[in-house]
């Protein structure tokens, strides 16, 4: 392909809820620009953009995918992003790349929440935002319900620009508001027809248009007041502004997979889209930390955000660019500002789905990928050593799920970890963690599916096979009362013996373990024993008498015991003091403690009322409740950490995605006995298993 200078690049990501043919898009604009000879369908798992395994056995998207095509002068670069909640990372790596969000709407089941989720990140980026409203050949697709769903929802910005005419046997025939042309497809291709007389409804939406472009100047207001008609040239100036703005977000519409308004949407993006020269200046800021302008400039130094990774066992390490500033090439010498190393470019490439060409250079404003850059992970900053500066990164969502990972077979511990350290490399919304009280290695991601999909990668790229379960609650225990106990340790064995006694007063106190103290009088136990008998102590707690848990809340105060001037030793007492332990503990009233953790809980106001019946059915407490605004209400709980596994699953099916939540580690508290004794009953029956 080409290089293209910044103006005539134009980025865009496909964004949308999961199934409304976002990848199907894809496939027929790269078809049409001449980039594939044929169109792929994800049926049959031979689209372009979906190439991952994982993505054809499961025929949904669940990574970001670049696919570049060249179309009336102009170079676009398509980030195809996943619908699936259980992938948003990669939707946020999506918007961080792009420039322009093109929101994919089903005609037939219309405004959905991935809709609304699409449309929220775009925001978040300021990216001029397109809708497209796909699948209007099927019988039961409703293309004005779904504009109505669209203004309803977002407001005085939704303008269409393309519309179906359907009037007779006329189903096939779309209209451009912009060019104020009829199209008919019922040939399979598009032909310009004579304009039919629109209506009444139609005619309200040309007004819509002209109204969005009087608002973007003053002497276009002034001749739209005057009843002067518009030239083409005006009205497609006039939106493309407004989209640049924010003020208007257009809407095509067609059929994908029956290739209906696929040229006049790409001609749409052609026309009305900004170019990377008017939309991908970013702000970044410099070594003290002071706020630095970056514009889209191929002469200057470099800059360029890495959004993607790819880390495969086999092929190696790709990292994905966008370059702000500069252009970057062999001859181009980067740091990586959060390492602070310098990285050596060995090629630079452009992806087509998962084919690479060889490029000469990525310039400012275009999208491409620099193989094994091996301590570069995705959100790093690579610029110019002659101007450091760093990026905005990519911000992901906080995981919601977390699981144990059990190896299939013993001794493979470390395989498991590496293979799940590389996998976090490509995605970043999983991360893993040992949990040493516990002794399990742990998960985390965004729900089910895409734990499973780690699973499966595992095996597949790493050959080590694994199953999930939740995850062991790290309880605690203490005691309740003061206690006085004597741990006496005598054994004769021929020659010297070994000797030690003790007494120990253990009573309940405020400490994150065990407070150790002595008050021996008269030298009945000398202080040079004392370090063994708080060493025997301290190993004793890591395990409490009910289930095994740590203990906390405990303090031991030597304050009396004997002791053979020969047979005595350090081993002699440290045993001493773990018998005193054993004989004491289950004398002090012993409880179990749980950990309560603090729930911030976002949800639409409808399902409030849901949520707080949750927390109490998971013996929870409701703090508080606030509107957090746009229809929107944060709940506030404490919640035991042994009932909230499942809380995120819970959560996605009764708001249908709407809802998010943050949950913390709070405390520990005196678990209910009914709970207590379960969890001693499965200490027992694992350990007797052990």
């Amino acid at each position: 392909m080409n290089q293209f200078k910044a103006n005539k690049i134009v980025n865009v990501a496909l964004a949308g809820h999961s199934g409304s043919g976002k990848t199907s898009l894809a496939e027929a604009m790269l078809f049409l620009a001449g980039v594939s000879d044929r169109r792929g369908k994800v049926a049959d798992g031979n689209t372009v953009c979906d190439y991952d395994p994982e993505e054809i056995r499961r025929k949904a998207s669940i990574s970001t995918a670049v696919a570049p095509f060249q179309w009336k002068g102009k170079k676009i670069n398509l980030i195809d992003a996943p619908g699936l909640f259980d992938f948003e990372g990669a939707m946020c790596e999506a918007m961080r790349a792009a420039d322009t969000a093109v929101i994919v709407v089903s005609g037939k089941d219309g405004v959905s929440v991935g809709t609304e989720k699409a449309v929220e990140a775009a925001a978040k980026r300021n990216l001029s935002k397109f809708f497209f409203v796909n699948g209007l050949s099927d019988e039961n697709a409703r293309f004005y319900d779904t504009l109505e769903g669209l203004e309803n929802e977002f407001g005085s910005s939704v303008c269409p620009v393309v519309v179906p005419f359907i009037q007779g046997d006329h189903a096939d025939v779309y209209i451009n508001l912009l060019e104020n042309k009829a199209y008919d497809y019922a040939g399979g291709k598009p032909v310009e027809i004579p304009m039919p007389d629109l209506g009444d409804r139609l005619e309200a939406l040309r007004n819509t248009i002209y109204e969005a472009v009087a608002e973007t100047d003053e002497a276009l207001m002034e001749k739209y007041f005057e009843g002067e008609p518009f030239t083409q040239d005006e009205i497609i100036t006039g939106v493309s502004k407004g989209v640049k703005d924010g003020t208007v977000a257009p809407v095509f519409c067609g059929d994908a997979i029956a290739m209906r308004g696929m040229e006049q949407f790409m001609d749409g993006l052609t026309w009305l889209a900004p170019s990377a020269e008017e939309k991908a200046a970013e702000l970044a800021t410099d070594e003290s930390g002071e706020p630095v302008d970056v514009e889209v400039d191929e002469d200057a130094p470099a800059a360029a955000i890495v959004f993607k990774t790819v880390a495969d066992p086999f092929i190696g390490k790709l990292s994905y660019l966008k370059v702000i500033a500069g252009k970057i090439s062999t001859e181009t010498q980067l740091i990586n500002m959060r390492t602070g190393n310098p990285e050596r470019v060995g090629k630079t490439v452009m992806m087509t789905g998962k084919k690479q060409e060889d490029v000469k250079c990525i310039p400012a404003g275009d999208i491409g990928a620099v193989p094994k850059f091996a301590a570069v992970n995705t959100g790093d900053t690579l610029c110019a050593p002659t101007r450091k500066l760093t990026l905005e990164g990519v911000e992901y969502p906080q995981t919601a799920l977390s699981m144990a990972i059990v190896a299939s077979k013993k001794g493979e511990e470390d395989k498991i970890a590496q293979g799940m350290l590389r996998l976090a490399e490509e995605d970043p919304t999983l991360s893993t963690s040992n949990n040493a009280e516990t002794r399990e290695m742990v998960v985390s991601g965004l729900g089910e599916q895409h734990l499973d999909v780690a699973v499966t990668k595992l095996k597949s790229k790493f050959g080590v096979e694994v199953t999930l379960k939740e995850p062991k609650v790290p309880y605690r225990e203490t005691i309740c009362k003061t206690v006085q106990v004597q741990g006496r340790h005598k054994k004769q064995t021929g020659g010297h013996g070994q000797f030690g006694d003790v007494w120990i007063e253990f009573s309940p106190c405020d400490s994150e373990g065990l407070e150790f103290g002595e008050r021996v009088v008269g030298g009945s136990v000398p202080k040079g024993f004392f370090p063994a008998v708080e060493k025997g102590l301290r190993e004793c707690v890591q395990k409490g008498p009910l289930a095994g848990y740590p203990v906390v809340g405990l303090s031991a105060v030597l304050y009396d015991g004997s002791y053979h001037p020969v047979d005595s030793s350090e081993m002699a007492f440290k045993t001493a003091a773990s018998l005193a332990y054993k004989a004491g503990m289950p004398l002090a009233n012993p409880v179990l403690l749980e950990p309560i953790g603090h729930l911030k809980c976002t949800v639409p106001d409808a399902n409030m009322g849901d949520v707080m019946g949750e927390v109490n059915k998971r013996r929870g407490r409701v703090l508080g409740m606030e509107s957090a605004g746009n229809g929107r209400q944060v709940v506030e709980a404490e919640v035991p950490m042994a009932e909230m596994h499942d809380f995120s699953t819970f959560l996605r099916q009764s708001t249908q995605g709407r809802g998010s939540f943050l949950f913390s580690f709070e405390r520990y508290e005196e678990a209910p006995a009914n709970v207590a004794q379960k969890v001693i009953e499965e200490s027992k029956a694992e350990n007797a298993e052990d």
